[in-house]
């Protein structure tokens, strides 16, 4: 039944244009990082994440001070209704919603990416809805609005170069970023900032 409710609400999200979730501008946070309390976070929730998603396509990767859901677009949304889910993804997003939603000190931040292919607002708009789709998953277990901010990023991170075909399926995706519910607007306002989130990005992928 809460695969089915699911499943409507991503329907009006991407038919109707009804959203759930507003996205709105974060106005940057200080906020002093207890690295030591976070490296303890991380530990505990990395192999109940790596449980909720086994089986799945998703991939999980531990960057710095948080934890990214990784849904490859191709595998994940219906090539014929873009900003659609497949029904395969519901079974492993709402695991780990469910695990997310009984934690109040944890965050979720969910990004929709795109390639750099086409135009860039349709780009855009395009990475915004499958974000939202996800969002909706977490919004329909219980996560509050001020654990769970979405942002579309169009083409803005790509993770491999565009000019290939596997390139372009890599940057096709949506992360579920994963961290401390006081460091969520802080988060925000980073990749509210590109090129600064795109050098965090090429830092954590070196290490």
């Amino acid at each position: 039944m809460k695969l089915l409710k699911t499943a409507a609400v991503i329907l009006c999200l991407t038919a109707s244009g009804c959203s759930l979730i507003q996205d709105k501008p974060a106005k940057p946070v200080a906020t002093k990082i207890d690295h030591k309390a976070t490296s303890a976070w991380l530990d505990s929730y990395e192999p109940r994440l790596r449980e909720a998603l086994k089986g799945s396509k998703f991939q999980l990767e531990r960057r710095d001070n948080v934890l990214i859901v990784i849904a490859p677009v191709d595998a994940s949304f219906n090539p014929d209704r873009p900003s659609m889910l497949l029904p395969v993804t519901l079974g492993p997003f709402s695991r780990v919603a469910k695990l997310v939603e009984g934690d109040a000190k944890t965050g979720v931040l969910v990004l929709g990416h795109a390639d750099s292919s086409g135009q860039d607002s349709l780009n855009r708009k395009l990475s915004q809805e499958r974000a939202q789709a996800v969002s909706a998953i977490f919004r329909l277990s219980g996560l509050q609005r001020d654990r769970l901010l979405l942002k579309g990023m169009g083409s803005d991170m790509p993770r491999a170069a565009n000019d290939s075909k596997e390139g372009r399926a890599l940057n096709r995706r949506v992360e579920v970023v994963l961290t401390p519910q006081a460091t969520l607007m802080a988060l925000l306002a980073q990749y509210n900032n590109p090129p600064k989130a795109q050098a965090a990005l090429a830092v954590s992928q070196t290490k």
